[in-house]
């Protein structure tokens, strides 16, 4: 099994130095019979999320198919203490071994447990390491008003490196704040925008939640608010919203240019808000259609 965890011409050229290796080692030994080279590219180490042909190893040597894997060192294999004992405690069940070639560890052996233990630890605080020197590059770009990713925003485009207007997204950007100041609900008006045949910038149709998205995105008022989101757990690699101090958010202010006013957002949130503490208090029906929508209500139950 080998592995690299970033797709580049060194890092390739490593994965096809270790396929060239190990076919050659295990294909010439008369002792053996070689079945083959299993091999992600590009995937970090830390979960078998992605490893599509880690799985396909695993499943394989389950069923009786594989006696021995080869894999050049613990960090290859994973970067995960927890998933390292895992899967080689239960490939150790079925009598599969793993060897590491660099650490010169056999998972059936009577050390080996207590080895791998000790070594996946290592490689699990080098990710660890290195996930928390990603995160303060971030943050050291953050405070320089770099967002880092140039990832497209509907309504926008990056042109060299700046945020430019889109006029005719920007003109739909537009339409769906008054839209929804005129108590139209985010499903009716990602309806509107697919009766017209417009998509969002992944050619997807639109949907409730991704005008919400719009909706309460800052970045149409010409300011960014960078570091909204953290990834909390290095191993799992999950991203929530940004709710803890030790990785602050950044404000940007007038960034590039904007298409929606402030004022017109600052209302857009306040009505989002008040929709939202009325469902949660039970109050509100929406309606689209209602000319009394949202003004008058109910003086006993309070419903709208």
């Amino acid at each position: 099994y080998v592995r690299v965890s970033k797709e580049n011409d060194r890092l390739l050229h490593s994965i096809k130095a270790q396929k060239e290796y190990y076919a050659k080692l295990l294909g010439d030994n008369p002792m053996m019979e070689f079945i083959g080279i299993y091999s992600d590219s590009g995937i970090t180490g830390v979960n078998t999320k992605k490893r599509d042909e880690f799985k396909r190893m695993i499943e394989d040597a389950l069923d009786g198919k594989i006696d021995v894997i080869y894999v050049k060192s613990v960090s290859r294999f994973a970067r995960n203490t927890v998933d390292t004992l895992q899967y080689t405690r239960q490939l150790k069940a079925v009598g599969v071994e793993v060897y590491f070639e660099k650490e010169n560890i056999s998972s059936l052996s009577d050390e080996g447990e207590l080895m791998l233990t000790l070594l996946a630890s290592v490689a699990q605080a080098e990710a660890e390491s290195t996930s928390q020197n990603v995160k303060w590059s971030r943050q050291k770009s953050f405070e320089q008003g770099d967002p880092q990713t140039r990832t497209r925003l509907f309504g926008y485009d990056w042109v060299d490196d700046k945020l430019t207007v889109n006029p005719a997204e920007a003109l739909i950007v537009k339409m769906i704040f008054q839209m929804y100041l005129d108590n139209k609900s985010t499903g009716a008006i990602s309806k509107w925008l697919n009766e017209i045949g417009c998509k969002t910038i992944r050619g997807a149709s639109f949907d409730a939640q991704a005008v919400n998205y719009i909706l309460k995105n800052i970045t149409y008022t010409g300011n960014m608010l960078l570091g909204k989101t953290r990834i909390a757990n290095p191993l799992t690699k999950k991203r929530e919203r940004n709710y803890n101090s030790d990785f602050p958010s950044y404000y940007i202010q007038d960034s590039h240019e904007a298409i929606i006013d402030m004022a017109t957002y600052q209302l857009v949130q306040e009505k989002m808000e008040e929709h939202n503490i009325a469902r949660q208090n039970g109050k509100m029906r929406y309606s689209d259609t209602n000319v009394f929508y949202h003004k008058i209500k109910c003086g006993f139950c309070g419903y709208y």
